[in-house]
């Protein structure tokens, strides 16, 4: 009797095969034929009594319809909210409670910036340097893999190269933080730190990469020109990374590519630029080449890149039932039992 009248519902082995709404189902639904059954026994055993009843003479002067007589109804009408409950109980109505547990297999990415001398030019966008807008394409990146619509979140890391490459945010979750950092990195001015170290920045990445416990590791690697620092070539780079299991996306960022004329200064170089060592490292770590000659392409690549890096996705699904039947099997006894009792006492009628 005490788990009757429990505040709080018996967690249950049954499962829901009939749903109702929300949260709410029917363990054994095939019992709810009983209904109309037990609706007809009713409707025959109150004929019964009423043709009994319809025997009895009514005698002049007394009122047609006393308070007992105005109340008869209710003894039938408990009788059958009893059969509905028990058949209720029966069709064993069930809460359920159902819990994903969703398990990511998170992706770690080291950003690569170049910022070299040469990222002053302003050939992506007009009005704004190379390096402004790559900051800002790399950034909302960076926002969105770190911020996934679907509920995944991987660790971004960010470091700017130019003759020397500088972690300048280790591996983070905090899209503030990365922005930040982002915002700070500025054109290399001095001559001994200009440069475009592709091979150490590497490497350095790979070093980062390294301490992760990532399942998936990548490497995306912006510049806008060739590779003129030789402490470590980008290939011995590329190899180590392949050997690490780690794919690097290589960008080329520029229109045009520039050299310094004796006389003209600065002017425009009629040569094509020389991507084959960024092709070949693409190529090594089984990432992807690519080349953008404005914005709206840097933009795109970025975009392509985030949808082959796709974040792994598992469910587990947890599910608890509990059993309600309880909560209508003391009303359904109740109900019967005042209306037995009316029957034989206030609600009785002679035959």
């Amino acid at each position: 009797m005490i788990a009757i009248l429990a505040d709080e519902p018996a967690q249950s082995a049954a499962r829901g095969t009939l749903r109702l709404w929300g949260e709410y189902s029917l363990a054994d639904p095939q019992f709810l034929g009983l209904l109309p059954l037990g609706m007809v026994l009713v409707f025959l055993r109150r004929s019964k009594r009423a043709r009994a009843a319809g025997r009895i003479p009514v005698l002049p002067g007394v009122p047609l319809r006393s308070l007992r007589q105005r109340f008869a109804f209710l003894p039938g009408v408990l009788e059958e909210l009893a059969i509905v409950l028990a058949v209720l109980c029966l069709a064993r109505p069930l809460r359920g409670n159902v819990e994903l547990d969703v398990v990511f297999e998170g992706v770690d990415i080291v950003l690569a910036v170049d910022r070299s001398g040469s990222m002053r030019f302003d050939d992506l966008e007009p009005g704004k340097n190379r390096l402004e807008v790559a900051k800002e394409v790399v950034g909302d990146f960076a926002e969105r893999r770190m911020t996934d619509r679907e509920g995944a979140s991987d660790n971004v890391a960010l470091l700017s190269f130019a003759r020397y490459p500088r972690l300048l945010c280790p591996f983070t979750l905090d899209v503030g933080a990365l922005r930040g950092f982002l915002e700070e990195v500025e054109l290399a001015e001095r001559r001994e730190e200009d440069g475009t170290g592709i091979g150490i920045a590497l490497a350095k990445a790979v070093s980062t990469l390294r301490t992760s416990d990532a399942k998936s590791k990548l490497c995306v690697l912006l510049t806008d020109g060739e590779n003129n620092i030789h402490d470590i070539e980008p290939l011995a780079s590329a190899e180590l990374a392949a050997e690490e299991g780690i794919r690097v996306y290589t960008i080329y960022a520029a229109r045009y590519v520039y050299k310094q004329d004796p006389f003209r200064g600065i002017v425009k170089d009629p040569e094509p630029p020389d991507t084959r060592e960024l092709r070949r490292i693409a190529e090594l770590t089984g990432g992807r080449f690519y080349e953008a000659r404005d914005r709206a392409a840097l933009e795109g690549i970025y975009a392509e890149i985030e949808g082959l890096e796709r974040t792994a996705r598992r469910e587990r699904r947890y599910e608890e039932t509990y059993d309600l039947y309880l909560f209508l099997l003391v009303p359904a006894i109740v109900c019967y039992a005042f209306a037995s009792i009316s029957n034989v006492t206030w609600a009785r009628r002679l035959a």
